[in-house]
């Protein structure tokens, strides 16, 4: 993700997300610290045919990642593009040599649960009233790195060749 790339993010974020969506502030904040040999985040975003599609980031503090935001067009849903970026999220987790990957997801979204826990995520517990206003609660998911295989892959082969991007670009 690039600067230019913060004014079709917040069309996707406040479509997605209307209640407790992003500011610019927000996204400008990250990318400042996604840069140079300091960096300790990993923002992507997806395209396809010249329109953002898909977005994902990633913060990292020592040995600890944290998932930060991950969101896919409704009409990309079901197409591997979550899993992709996901993917994505990962192998920089991995780069910035991280043993642990959390992330917190809506205890009504069991779709974005179900893509987690095929990443190997398991819930570890809850955050009361994290998500607001709405006063929704989270619940927290945590992968562990196998050093034995420290490349992620998305378990799904399909959706890990890069011919199965079908136009779609990713770039960070």
């Amino acid at each position: 993700m690039r600067w230019w790339d913060i004014g079709p993010v917040l069309e996707l974020e406040h479509e997605l997300f209307p209640e407790d969506a992003w500011s610019a502030g927000m996204f400008w904040s990250e990318l400042a610290h996604a840069r140079g040999p300091g960096a300790t985040r990993r923002y992507v975003v997806a395209e396809e045919a010249g329109r953002l599609v898909g977005y994902a980031g990633l913060a990292a503090a020592g040995d600890l990642a944290d998932v930060q935001t991950i969101a896919a067009a409704r009409d990309q849903w079901g197409t591997g593009l979550g899993a992709r970026l996901l993917t994505e999220l990962l192998r920089a987790a991995t780069a910035f040599e991280c043993a642990e990957v959390l992330l917190e997801v809506r205890v009504d979204n069991v779709r974005a649960q179900k893509l987690y826990a095929r990443f190997g995520f398991e819930p570890i517990g809850f955050r009361r009233g994290y998500y607001q206003p709405g006063n929704v609660d989270a619940l927290v998911m945590r992968r562990i790195s196998d050093p034995a295989h420290p490349d992620p892959v998305d378990p799904d082969p399909a959706h890990s060749d890069p011919a199965s991007l079908q136009g779609e670009t990713t770039h960070g």
